[in-house]
């Protein structure tokens, strides 16, 4: 699947939430599937700045696509991250640097964060982007 795919299809499961109490707990159910870090990653090296929770990212190039792992310290905002890495993993860097995040708006997320946690999924986006940019680097 494309990136834009799998934003389309995060968009459709948000849209069968009536609320944002149903979003939320969609959201840490997400987390809980999250393709968890292994415990020799989660290093200061690791650890998205401007988070107010501790997040911890690592990547990892397989066959040309970026495999992102992670995990958080607090639910929410491992629910964030488990949607930015179902958008993102497994995808080429370049398609990852071209992909816009407009998906974030469309299911109301930013508007349902607090301010920290909306500066946090900016930092998290910003660090997915950067991992691509090291790989394509690399690879060109």
């Amino acid at each position: 699947m494309t990136i834009e795919e799998v934003q389309n299809e995060i968009i459709e499961e948000f849209a069968m939430f009536e609320d944002w109490e149903e979003r939320y707990q969609y959201m840490i159910d997400l987390g809980k599937s999250l393709p968890i870090i292994e415990e020799q990653y989660k290093t200061e090296d690791n650890i998205i700045k401007g988070c107010q929770s501790k997040v911890w990212v690592h990547a990892n190039l397989q066959e040309d696509k970026i495999n992102f792992t992670a995990d958080s310290d607090a639910i929410i905002t491992k629910g964030i991250i488990a949607i930015l890495i179902r958008a993102f993993s497994n995808q080429h860097p370049k398609a990852i640097l071209d992909a816009n995040t407009e998906f974030i708006d469309k299911i109301g997320l930013k508007e349902h964060l607090s301010p920290t946690r909306a500066n946090g999924l900016v930092s998290m986006i910003k660090q997915l982007k950067l991992y691509a940019i090291a790989y394509q680097t690399q690879l060109n």
